[in-house]
């Protein structure tokens, strides 16, 4: 829910002319965890600051680079979409939404949280290494583990993120590592609209329509400028090395007989 209710606020902006009127995108990365180990579930994204038009070009946000879309606009959708499966998520279980529950729901602010764009691709990779593949609580955050207790460091967010240690009953502390072990299968990575794996060979053309794609250079004129060729035989060094077979990134090898030969 937290997944296709982010998806569907965020692309339904990019395509309201009001906003941008483009087709957008999304890397959106499941956290669900708190300083405290507490079930805290949310969801990050990173958005393009644009999309592509009707027209298939690029267009970028009318804010000039300093928001994506008006936060307390996206928040009143997204509460919509987010009830919306809720409710049906309930129905599914046989239980329903009562208005008791409903009260308690819309009591309280719902927020969309945006921060400023990143300076550059650089710091895109830096954020992604640091949120996509981390677990819980790593280990410099251990300061100490006895037969019964385990004890940790935290930051309090209502202390303007003072660090504090913790310390919690081995079977408590356990219990809280446990809520954020995902199912088997889950995707806690995934990508939307023109960041999809569908929609490559769409992106890739519009990068290069607009000059920023570009082939990677193999290594071989480089290291022959330094005196070595790899294509050149390394038993006669006269005869020149032949590609017999190739297969992409990730893939294993096609099955096929590949008749013996020799070069020299």
């Amino acid at each position: 829910m937290l997944f296709q209710s982010s998806r569907e606020t965020l692309l339904a902006f990019g395509r309201d002319e009001k906003y941008l009127g483009a087709d957008m995108g999304a890397i959106a990365v499941l956290h669900t965890w708190g300083q405290n180990l507490t079930l805290h579930p949310h969801v990050h994204m990173i958005v393009p600051a644009g999309g592509i038009d009707k027209d298939g070009n690029w267009k970028h946000t009318r804010s000039e680079g300093k928001y994506l879309f008006p936060v307390k606009a996206m928040s009143a959708v997204y509460r919509g979409k987010f009830m919306e499966r809720f409710r049906g998520f309930l129905q599914a279980a046989g239980m329903g939404l009562t208005r008791e529950l409903q009260e308690q729901l819309y009591a309280n602010d719902w927020i969309v949280y945006a921060k400023r764009p990143f300076a550059g691709a650089d710091q895109v990779i830096e954020y992604l290494g640091r949120y996509t593949h981390k677990v819980a609580i790593s280990n410099h955050r251990l300061q100490s583990i006895t037969n019964d207790q385990v004890s940790f460091t935290y930051k309090d967010y209502r202390e303007d993120s003072k660090t504090k240690v913790m310390t919690l009953k081995a079977t408590e502390f356990l219990r809280r590592f446990c809520l954020h072990i995902l199912p088997k299968g889950f995707r806690k990575i995934r990508h939307y609209g023109i960041l999809s794996s569908r929609n490559k060979p769409k992106l890739k053309a519009q990068q290069v329509k607009m000059g920023l794609y570009r082939r990677v250079e193999t290594p071989y004129g480089k290291i022959k400028e330094k005196g070595f060729d790899v294509m050149q035989c390394p038993c006669c060094q006269t005869g020149r090395m032949e590609k017999v077979l190739s297969f992409k990134a990730n893939a294993p090898p096609f099955r096929i007989a590949i008749p013996h030969r020799s070069f020299c």
